[in-house]
């Protein structure tokens, strides 16, 4: 395997020393192109490579993961883990050279909050006192404020210890009033009123073609940008994107075919994996026979062979996964994963043992196994994992499982009303920290697609947001994806990894783990 090949937990990047240098341009193939590229109001991942680098917040992540300075220059953080105070950069422009304000903060941030904006990520500042009681009734309080063009404070319901890894997230972005209010639907679709804060800014949207960008002067650390001219060029198949790259039109391409994997891990300087913070795995309904039996549960899970499915199956770099939370996930110092347990699970399978629990259930040798079904949704390479999984257990532990395949349409209003008996999902990350995951399965979570309820749970989650001690906090996490995995709510498959391209001639390039490839420090070696 190439040793450009580089499954960081942080980020991938790319650096090369003693080679000259030279401000130039890159060209970057994506897959997909968004309807909108409005910070405030967008939930799509194909909007954030655009956002991500014309664009930034009151912090950003740096490419190991760490919340760094951005257009706040400083900030404090009150005893009680309430109050939050930013003193904003004196030299944070707009890209057209206008000041940037406390204010403009407090304009996005109450946009977000205003219904008719359309804000899919509203949930996000319900954290601050009164913005919930905002969103339904605009003339409500909400503790938002600038004490004057250099200072925003917001404050908090209760302490949120991840509170600091949520404001690199686009929705926390200030927007221009005058500019947004001028044109609500189109200004994020014209180059002359994209108006950002980032290092680079639009001069040409280019529908269903490309979007191209050149250096943002009036960015802050603009001198520290290299790169004269950016442009992601849209080709929507894998494969044209493979050919383009190897043929040497492009510098980088997002993503790869997977039936190229196995070729350019071995051929190719310019594979990277990229870890991308998400699992993979399928719900067990807990109401429905016979998974109502924790005994069955946890037999079909351990009776699968997690490194089979992702060496033979995959064919990819994924990580086997015997639990929710993937790696990459840093609290208090400690991947959470080194903190967390295995939960009886093991990555490769346990045979005897699932057999040995499945028999306790009441089903020796499968005899007697009530039809079950596994639903999921129309996609060839799902598909095909859960062949590999119904194989599985017909070797293992010697009973038959139905594959139900719908369209999405179909398939996802079904399980949100919690009507199957196993379900394919997954998740992936909004924000780098467990919580994120954890969420997700507390009793009244409208992601908690089992309808699964503990009270246990829901009070472990409780006391890890209101833990002032980073250390406590994870140990609190810990415990409460123990009481989820050891009722084995879920069977988890695998966590999920990113597949691109860059050429080795670009240097500083790095993709975050929520899926943004940022251009800021890169340079084109001569």
């Amino acid at each position: 395997m190439k040793k450009r090949i580089m499954p960081l937990l942080a980020a991938a990047s790319l650096m090369l020393s003693g080679a000259a240098f030279a401000d130039t341009s890159l060209t970057y193939v994506v897959n997909n192109e968004s309807d909108t590229f409005d910070p405030g109001t967008t939930n799509e991942t194909f909007a954030a490579p655009i956002i991500g680098n014309t664009f930034e917040g009151l912090v950003r992540h740096a490419a190991d993961g760490a919340v760094v300075p951005a257009l706040a220059e400083s900030w404090d953080i009150s005893e009680d883990g309430l109050t939050y105070t930013f003193n904003l950069r004196k030299d944070a422009k707009w890209s057209d050279g206008k000041p940037v304000t406390a204010q403009d903060f407090v304009y996005a941030w109450k946009r977000v909050l205003t219904p008719t904006s359309g804000a899919k990520n509203t949930a996000m500042l319900f954290h601050i006192v009164g913005a919930e009681d905002y969103f339904n009734d605009p003339s409500a309080d909400v503790a938002i404020t600038a004490t004057d063009d250099h200072t925003f404070t917001f404050t908090l319901h209760q302490r949120v210890p991840y509170m600091m890894q949520l404001l690199p997230y686009a929705t926390f972005f200030p927007v221009r009033q005058d500019i947004v209010e001028a044109d609500p639907e189109g200004w994020t679709r014209n180059a002359d009123t994209y108006i950002g804060t980032g290092p680079f800014r639009v001069t040409e949207f280019n529908i269903g073609e490309s979007v191209v960008f050149e250096k943002n002067p009036n960015y802050y650390d603009a001198a520290n940008v290299k790169l004269d001219n950016l442009t992601f060029r849209l080709i929507a198949q894998q494969s044209t994107a493979l050919a383009a790259m190897e043929s040497g039109d492009v510098d980088g391409i997002e993503s790869v075919p997977a039936s190229e994997i196995p070729r350019l891990s071995v051929e190719s300087d310019a594979f990277m994996v990229i870890p991308s913070l998400g699992t993979t795995y399928a719900f067990f309904n807990p109401a429905a026979k016979p998974l109502d039996d924790v005994r069955v549960r946890k037999a079909l899970s351990m009776a699968i062979d997690r490194e089979e499915i992702v060496e033979f199956v995959l064919q990819s770099a994924d990580v086997p996964a015997v639990a929710l939370v993937p790696y990459g996930m840093n609290v208090a110092g400690q991947d959470f994963r080194d903190a967390a347990g295995d939960y009886g699970l093991g990555t490769a399978a346990k045979v005897a043992e699932a057999q040995a629990l499945l028999a306790e259930a009441g089903y020796p040798n499968g005899e007697g196994f009530p039809d079950t079904v596994f639903a999921t949704y129309a996609s060839p390479p799902i598909q095909k994992l859960l062949e590999a999984i119904q194989q599985m257990w017909k070797k293992n532990l010697n009973i038959d499982v139905e594959i139900d395949v719908s369209e999405w349409k179909v398939y996802y209003p079904e399980v949100q009303k919690v009507e199957y008996q196993i379900a394919q999902m997954g998740w992936g990350a909004d924000y780098p920290h467990p919580m994120t995951f954890l969420d997700n399965f507390v009793s009244d979570s409208p992601n908690n697609l089992a309808k699964w309820a503990n009270a246990d749970y829901d009070a472990a989650i409780k006391a890890s947001k209101a833990a002032s001690d980073q250390a406590e906090s994870l140990a609190k996490m810990a415990e409460a994806e123990g009481i989820m995995m050891n009722d084995h709510v879920i069977l988890p498959m695998y966590h999920r990894n990113s597949y691109m391209m860059m050429g080795t001639h670009v240097n500083g390039f790095w993709r975050s783990v929520l899926g943004v490839p940022y251009f800021k420090d890169v340079t084109i070696s001569e």
